[in-house]
């Protein structure tokens, strides 16, 4: 039985955790808030730790599903003393391809192999075992962890060298931004048009039109139901990590730019906890 760490346990990290340990993985969970580690092991068979490193022990692999890079940083230096030469640190956490880089090149000067693998498929992906991986990093590390991550994930994709996986989790984010904005203006428009909603979207969803977000979301922006999904503050810090590379690459991402201040009105609504698919907000509060 391999042994396994998941240092983080937010609406995303508690179910893959829970994933690894139906596989068969030994797992031991961390999480700064102990009572969640807690709830995490009434629920399923593993073990809880105190700090990051007494999770690491021994661990063959060690994964992190943390907020942000200063997050990252910080679980790292208190894990590295239980980081065992070999291992492979897989980090879900959406953060800046810079840190991802200096990580790797850290933890590969002790022995230790680094994935920068951030995830798309929210929480409904992650309770259901169905998320997509885009890993940065060494081939064989990726192959070393793909057993690993396939309880968790439908789709696992070596995109290239550390920090690629970051980088295609920003191009994910900015598609999702300006597809947002979009089907908010479309659900907006026919419903000031006195179109009947649920026929509209009968109507366009099996054109070109159609997409996950329309299929997942079209029907509860329509309704103003918010209070779930991928938060808003969330996006907003994705979206700063893609703008901020966009200015070192030289990209230009105008409808991104343009929508992390939608997103921006939507937090000055005390809306930064409401899902991403809340733009439409902004349009209806304006009316």
């Amino acid at each position: 039985m391999k042994k396994a760490a998941f240092l983080g346990l937010g609406v995303m990290g508690f179910p893959m955790a829970g994933h690894l340990a139906e596989k068969g993985y030994e797992v031991t969970v961390y999480n700064r808030s102990p009572a969640k580690a807690s709830q995490w092991t009434d629920n399923y068979a593993g073990a809880a730790a105190a700090a990051p490193d007494e999770a690491c022990a021994g661990a063959d692999l060690v994964f992190l599903c943390l907020g942000d890079d200063p997050d990252v940083d910080a679980v790292l230096r208190q894990a590295a003393p239980g980081l065992r030469q070999g291992a492979v640190v897989v980090d879900h956490t959406t953060a800046s391809p810079a840190l991802s880089r200096r990580v790797h090149d850290e933890l590969g000067e002790i022995g230790v192999g680094f994935i920068d693998a951030p995830v798309s498929g929210g929480e409904a992906g992650a309770v259901n075992g169905k998320l997509s991986v885009m890993c940065g990093g060494e081939g064989a590390h990726v192959e070393l962890a793909r057993p690993a991550m396939e309880a968790y994930a439908a789709r696992i994709v070596h995109v290239g060298p550390s920090g690629s996986g970051q980088l295609c989790k920003a191009v994910n984010q900015i598609c999702i931004a300006g597809l947002l904005q979009g089907l908010s203006e479309g659900v907006h428009f026919a419903t000031r048009a006195g179109l009947d909603i649920d026929k509209v979207l009968e109507a366009i969803s099996g054109g070109a039109a159609q997409s996950w977000q329309m299929e997942n979301r079209a029907k509860t922006m329509a309704a103003d139901d918010f209070d779930f999904g991928f938060a808003v503050d969330w996006m907003r810090k994705d979206l700063r990590i893609a703008l901020a590379e966009a200015r070192d690459n030289g990209a230009r991402l105008p409808v991104t730019a343009l929508v992390d201040q939608f997103y921006a009105d939507i937090q000055a609504m005390d809306g930064g906890r409401w899902d991403t698919s809340s733009l439409i907000r902004r349009l209806s509060e304006a009316d």
